[in-house]
């Protein structure tokens, strides 16, 4: 990911109904989250709540796929990882053990159900 398009990202998220629809359909990765239900849990109109998923869908963080009479969104986790990885691309100087505590703080949202509770 290159500067310009980061800062696209940025700015999508700039705005709290955007953050706030975007993080809830990162909770839903893999399967996402109907445009409605999304609406619902905000408690934002969904006229309103469609021209913010459009801006998030543009640069790239979600995608929209139609079933039946539903768009679900789903968080593009590749272009999530591009974004991370930006962020941290200079991490620490070239020592690894001095970003450890950074690659640590993912790991219990990142860790399986089956594994957390083991």
């Amino acid at each position: 990911m290159d500067s310009t398009s980061a800062l696209d990202v940025f700015s999508a998220l700039s705005q709290a109904t955007r953050l706030a629809a975007f993080r809830l359909i990162m909770g839903h990765a893999p399967h996402g989250l109907a445009a409605g239900e999304v609406a619902r849990r905000l408690g934002v109109p969904q006229n309103t709540l469609s021209t913010h998923l459009g801006i998030l869908e543009r640069v790239g963080l979600l995608s929209a796929e139609r079933q039946s009479r539903s768009i679900i969104y789903r968080a593009e986790l590749d272009r999530v990882r591009a974004l991370t990885s930006f962020l941290v691309q200079d991490c620490c100087g070239g020592h690894p053990d001095l970003c450890a505590p950074l690659v640590a703080e993912f790991a219990p949202c990142c860790t399986p159900p089956e594994t957390a509770h083991a």
